[in-house]
């Protein structure tokens, strides 16, 4: 396997550690979009949200929790956002697991808000109904 994340996880590859435990790694990002962005990755390969032990997820959710609480207050941030994308089309580029811890910073003039160039329209509630019936069907 060829996995960047399972040869950080496996010391093949240097990185900037924030937490590890048996279980789950974070590093910071070598590519940061912002300062103290950094990924929490399971330490065990899963490709996406469709195959990961759901014990391993929700020690990520917790531990990404801590972290963020530790970049908030470490480097000031004034808000924190959680990217996770699951899928070629979704825009997941490495396929292990990985979420991505993003502190935000009074204008740090990344664009994360828009949903592409225009708001997207409002939906009709009856149609989203009818969806939420067709999801909750299977």
């Amino acid at each position: 396997m060829d996995c960047i994340f399972c040869k950080i996880v496996k010391g093949e590859i240097d990185s900037a550690k924030i937490w590890e435990d048996d279980d789950i790694l974070v590093f910071l990002d070598i590519n940061p979009v912002t300062k103290g962005h950094c990924l929490v990755v399971s330490k065990k390969h899963f490709e996406n949200i469709f195959d990961i032990d759901e014990e391993i997820l929700k020690k990520i959710i917790i531990v990404s929790k801590s972290v963020s609480l530790k970049i908030k207050n470490s480097l000031g941030a004034d808000g924190i956002r959680f990217s996770q994308s699951n899928g070629k089309i979704a825009g997941q580029v490495i396929f292990h697991f990985h979420l991505h811890i993003i502190p935000r910073y009074q204008d740090d003039g990344l664009l994360m808000n828009n949903w592409g160039n225009e708001s997207p329209p409002k939906a009709n509630i009856e149609d989203l109904k009818s969806l939420a019936e067709k999801i909750n069907s299977v």
